[in-house]
């Protein structure tokens, strides 16, 4: 079966099937594709090296996960930081 159709995996990102799957084997890809509503601008995983269309940051308790699942990314610190810019009072205060 060819899977040369393109499907929307996000707001503005639209890949093959094919490149779909390969995504979703990448660290940090097993939901690519889940969150077809959510702006292309609005996911931290470019930036933390993750397939597009991964770690969405869209709302509150969506950067919570991330902040939590960031450890599957390939650069789970920029997916911190992606997330602390556009959330700046999830940053926790320094222990001292």
């Amino acid at each position: 079966m060819c899977m040369d159709k393109k499907v929307s995996i996000a707001k503005g990102i639209k890949v093959t099937g094919d490149k779909l799957k390969s995504m979703k084997k990448k660290p940090g890809g097993s939901n690519v594709g889940k969150y077809s509503g959510v702006k292309k601008s609005d996911f931290a995983s470019k930036t933390g090296g993750a397939p597009e269309g991964s770690f969405p940051i869209n709302t509150l308790a969506r950067a919570k996960s991330a902040l939590k699942l960031a450890h599957n990314a390939p650069e789970p610190a920029k997916i911190k930081k992606a997330v602390y810019s556009k959330y700046p009072s999830l940053k926790k205060a320094p222990k001292g």
